[in-house]
């Protein structure tokens, strides 16, 4: 029961179980979030981490002390947050991050307190634990279950004369010349040195002291003793090699990671696009802004769909897709460029739209900024975030149907991180820009949601 409850009520275990099982806990500013907007991307403003689970919604503060110990001082659950989220960054902008995220909590707004910049073996050792490739951590101090679970069994072992304690012959067991003593005595132990046991402390051999084995030369050959002249003295010579198993445990979190991308090429029909990805690729710094990616629906029932999406947000004007009007280019990709004044109100942002994330990179996903859907939720299934509630926590949800119809019921269950926007159906040959004239004002409050999204997650800030 003890055991049950302390991890019932250890952060780590949440993360590390929320990491295994896909589902990544989200950052909130209260703890009992109810809305998608107690949900925020920004670690300077969130006060809380959720974790939901089959059944199992629990909200720990981000200020909470985990059993992580860096520099003999306990790491908070925001640090070991942050290290997680940048685990595939180098060292350097680790630590700027890290500088910066300390910056943003002192600043107005912010959530206040200090992150804890953590080492790259401790680190390393700290995400190589929480993505379950190793049950044990140097730095994470055991449950007290666990160790009052351990102290038990040694004292239950000692108790039981399986080790240490002295053996007692009871007097009389043997002969008056003491032969045969001891043959046939019930081994007892004083209940004074199964006290004195249980106080002892296990203080580890070299290995656990100076964490981790030192590559150490191993004999494998001895040569000829040979003989010193002058002094009488065998030398013997042997032969060694360097024993390099140390490094086995760090060299495999890399190598699986390089064994998994690998396989994922081998495989066919997975060849990346160059025109994606050098559309999608990340600036180098100092360079240009990353571009932000709206995704549509692939679903034949969309009203919107590459064919006519860049008319419509462009120009306000809807066309079906199918329409003979438009061009029958078979492009995957398109961009649309619009300013955003609340975001940079001097140069327009160039927009990615594509149907679907199949050729994305991990980064990508950082950058996606509204998904239009038709409230069918296999349109999810490729994507990052499967849920619809954690995607749009993410990002922003757009469904668009025609004026009049009424709204899926997925669509309104989805809460306010999805905005509906209704048309007025299509008449070919009746229809002109100005019979259309309501087109342009649906436009216009679909950019407005995407830019107060957009400003909502940060863009428009350090660089953004």
């Amino acid at each position: 029961m003890a055991s049950s409850d302390a991890a019932a009520s250890d952060p780590l275990l949440y993360l590390r179980q929320a990491i295994f099982s896909g589902r990544p806990p989200i950052p909130t500013t209260t703890a009992d979030a109810t809305s998608n907007t107690d949900a925020v991307q920004d670690l300077a403003k969130a006060t809380h981490l959720l974790f939901n689970s089959d059944g199992d919604h629990r909200a720990f503060p981000l200020t909470a002390i985990t059993r992580f110990v860096s520099s003999n001082k306990p790491v908070d659950l925001r640090s070991i947050y942050l290290a997680w989220q940048k685990k595939d960054v180098a060292v350097p902008e680790y630590i700027a991050s890290t500088q910066q995220l300390n910056n943003d909590l002192s600043a107005p707004g912010g959530a206040g307190g200090t992150v804890q910049n953590l080492v790259f073996v401790e680190k390393l050792d700290l995400i190589t634990w929480l993505e379950g490739a190793t049950e044990e951590s140097e730095f994470i101090k055991p449950l007290a279950s666990e160790i009052a679970a351990v102290q038990a069994a040694g004292a239950a072992d000692v108790a039981a004369g399986n080790k240490g304690g002295i053996a007692t012959v009871p007097s009389g067991a043997g002969g008056a010349d003491g032969v045969g003593a001891g043959v046939g005595a019930k081994k007892t132990v004083d209940p004074r040195l199964v006290e004195i046991y249980n106080g002892e402390r296990n203080m580890g051999d070299r290995n656990s002291v100076l964490r981790g084995i030192k590559a150490t030369a191993s004999p494998l050959l001895p040569l000829p003793a040979c003989v010193c002249r002058g002094t009488r003295k065998l030398t013997l010579i042997i032969i060694c090699a360097q024993d390099f198993s140390h490094v086995r445990k760090y060299a495999e979190h890399f190598l699986k990671r390089q064994r998994a991308a690998a396989a994922i090429s081998a495989m066919p029909g997975t060849t990346i696009s160059p025109a994606l990805v050098s559309n999608l690729k990340k600036p180098a710094a100092g360079g240009r802004r990353p571009e932000p990616i709206i995704l549509l629906s692939p679903s034949a029932s969309s009203l919107l769909r590459l064919p006519n999406i860049k008319s419509f947000l462009t120009d306000g004007l809807y066309v079906p897709p199918t329409h003979a009007s438009l061009s029958s280019s078979t492009a995957t990709i398109l961009h649309v460029s619009r300013l955003l004044p609340s975001i940079d109100a001097v140069r327009p942002l160039r927009f990615v739209l594509v149907d679907t994330p199949d050729q994305f990179k991990p980064d990508y996903w950082n950058r996606v900024v509204a998904v239009f859907t038709t409230g069918q939720t296999w349109q999810f299934k490729g994507y990052r975030w499967q849920q619809p509630a954690e995607l749009f926590a993410h990002a922003l949800g757009i469904y668009v149907g025609w004026r009049g119809e009424e709204v899926p019921a997925a669509v309104r269950g989805w809460g306010r991180g999805v905005v509906t926007a209704q048309l007025d159906k299509f008449r070919d040959g009746a229809d002109t820009a100005v019979a259309r004239w309501r087109d342009r004002e649906v436009v216009e409050g679909i950019w407005t949601a995407i830019e107060e999204g957009m400003r909502s997650r940060g863009w428009g800030k350090d660089g953004r």
